[in-house]
């Protein structure tokens, strides 16, 4: 038996708003629960509500920026920058920029949409 496995049809998660979502690992692609791992590309001028998720969130920005409101706090990445974001901190995650934001998402444990405990919109 193998020790390995190597990812070539990601989930690609349905959404409404013109951001892909690409789900190598985790609930929706492999039903892991310890972590999730994301490939993601935001639209330019995209956001979600503010969320006070029950994971912690690392983000790797590939190219462009995206934009990060902390507990109030606004924080914006730009390609070869990184972040994490500890459960319970409340954020909104947006690219109000010209350009789309391709990056990596991981979430320990991993994402669900329950746990992202996002604002009604």
């Amino acid at each position: 038996m193998r020790k390995f496995f190597i990812q070539k049809n990601p989930f690609v998660v349905p959404t409404d708003d013109g951001k892909l979502i690409e789900e190598h690992f985790g609930n929706a692609s492999d039903g892991n629960k310890e972590v999730s791992i994301a490939h993601m590309i935001a639209p330019a001028h995209w956001s979600e509500p503010p969320q006070e998720p029950t994971f912690d969130e690392y983000t790797y920005i590939i190219r462009g920026k995206k934009q990060f409101v902390i507990d109030g706090e606004t924080v914006v990445l730009r390609a070869g920058e990184s972040i994490r974001i500890s459960k319970g901190a409340r954020v909104q995650y947006a690219n109000p920029f010209n350009a789309p934001c391709e990056y990596i998402a991981i979430c320990l444990p991993a994402f669900t949409i329950e746990g992202a405990n996002r604002d009604s919109e």
